[in-house]
C-alpha cells in the first residue's frame, strides 16, 4: 500500500511531536513544510529530513501534489488554510481548537463539505491510553447508569514557560484545555442538553481566564462537572493528568493519579495501572498528551484511507466547540445555555 503524501503547515512547537507521531504510525510521506518565518520551517525540515520548504502556503498547495495537509497554526489562522486546502482538493486535519469563534468553526465544516474533501481536527486527549481503559472499565458489569461524574484538570504547571502567546489569548483555559476536557466528557458520557460555566483569572499577568469549572446537564440523565485550572497548586498534582470520579448506580469508576483506573462495586475494589507508551521524541513533561498523538494520528490515517469518518471528524468536533462556545456565553451571562 503506497504511502499517502502531506504537508504540515506550522512549524511551532507542536509540530516536531506531530511529525514524529506520524512517522510513528507510518504509511505517511512528509512531502513539505511551511511556516510564515521561513527558518523555523528549514530548522523542522532539517530534523526531519524534508527537501521542500516553503513561506507561501498557497505556493506548497499549487506545487506538490498532497494527500492531506496537517494544520498546526495558531487557531486564528485555521479557518484560512482549511478554506485554502479545500479549493485545492486537498484533505484536511487541523489542529485544536478548530475555531477561534463558532461561526469561524461551522463556516470551516462548511467549506470542506461543499468541496467535497475530508476534515477532521486533531483532539488526542480522548486517545489517551488511561482515559481509553476508564472508557472500556465503565462497561463493568452491574454497574448499572451513570448518574453523576467528575472530570478534573487542575495544576500550577507554568505552561506559559514553553508557549508564551497563551499570556495574551483574551480567552484561554476554556479554549486550550478545555476542549480537550469536553471532548473526553463527551466521549466519555454522550451528549449534553444543557450547560452553566464559571470562570476565573487568578493570575494577574494574563489576559484570559485561567480557571473554569463547567456543569453539564447530559442527555443521558447525568450530571457531569468538568474542572479546569491552571493556577492550582495542590498536593497530587502530576501534569499533564486528567482525573475522572464517575459514579454509577451499583458502583463508582475512577482515574487517579499515576493513571490508576480503580472500579468499586459491592463485592471490592477492582484496580489496575495504565501507563501510556513512551517514545524517545516525546516532550517527558508532556510525555502521556504526546503519546496519544500516535493512536490519534492512527485513526486519521485509516479515515483517510478508507473515506469513513475519523472519530475525531469536523463534523464531530463541532459539537465539542459549541459547549465550549456555549460555556463562554454562559459565563458572560451568568445563566445556563440551552445546546
Amino acid at each position: 500500500m503506497s504511502s499517502l503524501r502531506f504537508a504540515v503547515l506550522g512549524c511551532g512547537y507542536w509540530s516536531q511531536f506531530q511529525v514524529a507521531a506520524w512517522r510513528e504510525v507510518g504509511g505517511v510521506e512528509l512531502a513539505a513544510l511551511y511556516n510564515r518565518t521561513r527558518a523555523k520551517a528549514e530548522a523542522l525540515a532539517a530534523r526531519f529530513a524534508v527537501s521542500a520548504v516553503y513561506d507561501s502556503a498557497e505556493e506548497l498547495l499549487r506545487c506538490e501534489r498532497l494527500d492531506f495537509v496537517d494544520i498546526i497554526t495558531s487557531p486564528e489562522t485555521h479557518a484560512e488554510f482549511v478554506a485554502l486546502a479545500a479549493r485545492h482538493g486537498v484533505s484536511v486535519i487541523c489542529q485544536k481548537p478548530m475555531a477561534p469563534d463558532l461561526p469561524a468553526a461551522e463556516s470551516m465544516v462548511r467549506t470542506c463539505r461543499e468541496a467535497g474533501v475530508a476534515f477532521a481536527v486533531h483532539e488526542n486527549w480522548r486517545w489517551q491510553t488511561p482515559i481509553r481503559a476508564l472508557k472500556v472499565a465503565l462497561s463493568t458489569d452491574g454497574l448499572g447508569r451513570v448518574f453523576r461524574a467528575r472530570v478534573s484538570f487542575n495544576c500550577s504547571f507554568p505552561v506559559f514557560d514553553n508557549q508564551p502567546f497563551l499570556r495574551e489569548l483574551d480567552r484561554f483555559v476554556l479554549t486550550d484545555i478545555g476542549s480537550h476536557v469536553l471532548d473526553a466528557a463527551r466521549f466519555l458520557f454522550g451528549e449534553a442538553k444543557r450547560l452553566y460555566c464559571a470562570t476565573q483569572r487568578v493570575n494577574p499577568t494574563i489576559r484570559g481566564e485561567d480557571v473554569a469549572t463547567v456543569i453539564l446537564e447530559m442527555i443521558g440523565g447525568a450530571t457531569v462537572t468538568c474542572e479546569m485550572s491552571y493556577a492550582s497548586r495542590l498536593e497530587h498534582e502530576r501534569f499533564p493528568e486528567t482525573y475522572v470520579l464517575v459514579e454509577c448506580e451499583r458502583g463508582s469508576v475512577e482515574l487517579g493519579p499515576d493513571y490508576w483506573v480503580r472500579v468499586t462495586t459491592e463485592a471490592g475494589v477492582a484496580a489496575r495501572r495504565h501507563p501510556p507508551p513512551r517514545y524517545l521524541w516525546a516532550d517527558p513533561a508532556y510525555g502521556l498528551v504526546q503519546a496519544s498523538i500516535v493512536p490519534c494520528n492512527q485513526d486519521l490515517l485509516r479515515a483517510l484511507r478508507t473515506g469513513q469518518p475519523a472519530e475525531t471528524s469536523a463534523e464531530d468536533n463541532l459539537r465539542t466547540m459549541r459547549l465550549v462556545f456555549g460555556a463562554y456565553q454562559s459565563a458572560a451571562t451568568g445563566t445556563p445555555v440551552t445546546l
